[in-house]
């Protein structure tokens, strides 16, 4: 048995889930969300609470039975909240800016690169920080890890676009490794 797929799931108010299999929907102030489920789950809602079921006593079903609940618990979070992910941009001549429905970003490159802004996705810049905003967690977090992958930080100096808050862990560099190392020559 799930530990996380037996909680039953609140719904918050001004929040409406259909469920027509294998479809589940789930609309709110933000906007709306789909899902497809698989046959081995199966949904009840009762009232403002939501619960999801194991249709048949498996490994597969039991897997599936924690992921479900926690993919539609994000959609309702995303329907009322939303989802939000910052990234910084850390260099010397690094900057960002949206132009249209594009990221422009200059870190490093001879050009600067135009990331396409996906529909359902939110982009602003301020300074050296990008805020990546919307309904569905998925994209957010995909979106915001195919930006830091423009330019990853590297681990010598740490310029690159890195997540907020991220810790980079610095490698100390050719002359520093070389100078402390037992059995090196110095002339």
């Amino acid at each position: 048995m799930s530990k996380i797929g037996k909680k039953p799931i609140a719904l918050a108010k001004g929040v409406e889930v259909k469920w027509q299999a294998p479809l589940v929907r789930v609309k709110g102030p933000k906007g709306e969300l789909t899902l497809k489920l698989r046959p081995e789950v199966d949904l009840e809602v009762s009232g403002d609470e939501l619960k999801v079921k194991r249709l048949q006593e498996s490994k597969i079903a039991d897997s599936l039975h924690g992921t479900y609940r926690s993919l539609i618990k994000n959609m309702i979070q995303g329907v009322t909240e939303g989802f939000e992910r910052r990234l910084e941009l850390v260099g010397v001549g690094y900057k960002a800016e949206v132009k249209g429905k594009a990221l422009v970003v200059a870190a490093g490159f001879s050009h600067p690169v135009e990331y396409p802004i996906p529909p359902g996705i939110e982009v602003s810049v301020d300074k050296s920080k990008i805020t990546i905003k919307g309904i569905d967690k998925h994209k957010v977090g995909e979106v915001s890890s195919e930006i830091r992958a423009i330019r990853p930080p590297e681990p010598y100096q740490g310029k690159g676009i890195r997540y907020e808050k991220e810790v980079v862990r610095k490698k100390a560099g050719k002359a520093a490794a070389g100078a402390g190392a037992p059995g090196a020559t110095t002339k």
